[in-house]
């Protein structure tokens, strides 16, 4: 096939370029412009994680001048290789792409600069008891830095899933099984083994109602922080829950995570608030979005919270 093309003589006329040779016939200032949804392998500048992962970037400069037509987008994807095969993503070189962004774009005027990478973190975690168990377990992630007024803003946002025991229905359940009880030994004197046997047998007349939920958090960074710190926020909620999700169990796993959700009953307000409570303080804004994924209802049951200005996390690019 390459045959084809060996006669075609080198091209020396100048290509056409529209976007600086002509003016825009709408005269309006555009807040950003760009590319999104670019596949792209990244290293990450956190402890343990070695291994690149897929992202997909999002980017974006301000175009302030109306007459402008348009952008160098393919300056902006030159820049995201580069910083890909050269730098793990840090606060740093967030900030030092951002900045090459907006120099990029000087004969465009450009200010202001946006980039949003978002992958899943794998990471392999140990099972509750069994020696020697693991499994993978995914967290979604999105690292936001804007560059505005020659700072550098940066946000970061994971979803952590856990399991969710109903408060209520474990009440309801509970009185259940006394009425069992009462209905089978009455009043008068018991013994133990008899009692031992019977909640073998009937224990579970009622069981409460779980769930898988997902919370989604958001942080802001320090724009001086070393690293990003994902791993850790990551760690300090499934602490802070009781109850994360788990991967690879056997039967004494499977035990120990029903004790924990024995331990851990909790309604929606109560996965927010705990989360939020756990990671006050340690940023300058935080927001907590829950959703427990009923399964009483067809719906599901959500809550929000958020500390020092942080607004809730959303799904588009900013």
């Amino acid at each position: 096939m390459l045959a084809r093309f060996e006669n075609i003589p080198t091209m020396t006329i100048p290509l056409p370029d529209v976007a600086s040779s002509e003016s825009s016939l709408t005269l309006l200032p555009l807040d950003g412009v760009g590319m999104q949804g670019i596949d792209i392998p990244l290293i990450l500048d956190e402890p343990g994680i070695i291994a690149p992962v897929h992202a997909r970037a999002d980017l974006q400069v301000d175009l302030p001048v109306p007459q402008i037509k348009g952008i160098h987008m393919s300056r902006l994807y030159t820049l995201l290789d580069r910083f890909a095969e050269d730098h793990a993503v840090g606060p740093a070189s967030v900030a030092a792409l951002l900045q090459l962004m907006v120099a990029s774009h000087a004969d465009c005027h450009s200010t202001q600069a946006a980039v949003r990478l978002s992958f899943a973190l794998l990471c392999k975690r140990p099972a509750l008891v069994t020696q020697g168990l693991s499994g993978w377990k995914s967290y979604p992630v999105m690292i936001d830095g804007q560059w505005r007024q020659g700072r550098l803003a940066l946000t970061v946002s994971v979803d952590v899933t856990y399991s969710s025991t109903c408060p209520c229905s474990a009440a309801l359940s509970r009185q259940l099984l006394e009425q069992a009880f009462r209905g089978y030994f009455g009043a008068g004197a018991v013994d133990a083994k008899d009692v031992a046997a019977w909640l073998r047998d009937h224990g579970s007349h009622a069981t409460p109602h779980s769930q898988r939920s997902v919370a989604r958090v958001q942080v802001s960074i320090d724009p001086d922080a070393e690293r990003l710190g994902v791993l850790s926020l990551v760690d300090r909620v499934e602490s802070a829950l009781g109850t994360p999700v788990q991967t690879a169990v056997k039967r004494a796993d499977e035990q120990a995570f029903a004790r924990l959700n024995g331990q851990n009953l909790m309604y929606v307000e109560d996965a927010a608030r705990k989360i939020q409570q756990a990671v006050t303080g340690r940023f300058a804004a935080s927001s907590v979005s829950v959703r427990h994924l009923e399964s009483l209802h067809p719906h599901d049951a959500v809550a929000f919270t958020s500390r020092q200005g942080a607004s809730k996390p959303e799904e588009g690019f900013v």
